[in-house]
């Protein structure tokens, strides 16, 4: 999934050089806007550079009170938000994101990550579907949609309706891709993710889409013990590579998460 490309209408400054700085998912144009309280930025830098996204989550609604038409500071908050399970909210964070920029609705696929989560999966059906739209070649897009509708579908009405992919060039997702529509199995998977003689950081990358999607698959299809075991070695194994997004990387750590809060 490819980050985030929108022009900002009154976006902080100070805000633009912390997101940038940390490799934010998405580039944003530098405009002239009134720069926050100093203490406050400086704050939310370091709370973002630990990743510690609950005092992310606090300050960024604390500058959205001094700026509530910060267009990335809503996106922002939506993102961390994810990241501490609060699922709700960050639907409602990047609608309201939308509502500033709405020409980044086509490309928001972490809404529709959001959307899953939060058990809206018709609407993250339909985020998936506008986001294949924009770009038309991402494996990942078209197996979310796919786990949306099978909520509420069924498993052969949204294996019927995949997105068509035709080469996602990531080392094992066409294989994965392979598998939702019931044409391969989760051995030719990782074996795929295996082949040939990749270097350690793509190895990593491989095995961590393998697991991710494989989990997600037996989920999918009533395996939990296998989701849990693959999801969960996805998020523990994986955590720094250098070729995988750590958006993703969250993703597979919350989801992992989800397994212990569920009843015995």
């Amino acid at each position: 999934m490819r980050p985030q490309r929108f022009q900002a209408s009154r976006v902080a400054v100070t805000l633009l050089y912390f997101l940038g700085w940390l490799g934010c998912l998405f580039p944003v144009a530098t405009v002239e806007a009134e720069e926050p309280d100093p203490e406050l930025g400086r704050k939310l830098r370091q709370a973002l550079t630990a990743e510690d996204s609950a005092k992310a989550v606090e300050l960024l609604t604390e500058l959205l009170r001094l700026q509530p038409e910060n267009a990335g500071a809503w996106y922002r908050r939506g993102c961390e938000n994810f990241r501490i399970g609060k699922f709700r909210e960050s639907v409602e964070d990047f609608d309201r994101f939308v509502k500033l920029e709405p020409e980044a609705e086509q490309r928001l696929w972490e809404r529709g990550l959001s959307h899953y989560y939060a058990g809206m999966y018709r609407e993250g059906a339909a985020q998936f579907a506008l986001y294949q739209t924009y770009h038309d070649n991402d494996v990942e897009n078209s197996v979310w949609r796919y786990l949306c509708m099978a909520k509420t579908e069924g498993i052969e009405k949204a294996r019927e309706q995949m997105l068509p992919i035709k080469n996602d060039p990531r080392i094992p997702l066409m294989e994965a891709y392979a598998l939702f529509q019931g044409k391969s199995t989760p051995e030719k998977v990782l074996e795929v993710a295996r082949a040939g003689d990749p270097t350690e950081a793509e190895l990593a990358s491989r095995m961590f889409y393998g697991r991710l999607y494989l989990g997600l698959y037996y989920e999918a299809h009533g395996q939990p013990e296998k989701a849990r075991e693959y999801i969960t070695a996805a998020w523990r194994e994986h955590d720094g590579s250098p070729r995988i997004s750590r958006y993703m990387w969250h993703v597979a750590r919350v989801h992992a998460g989800l397994y212990d809060k569920q009843p015995e």
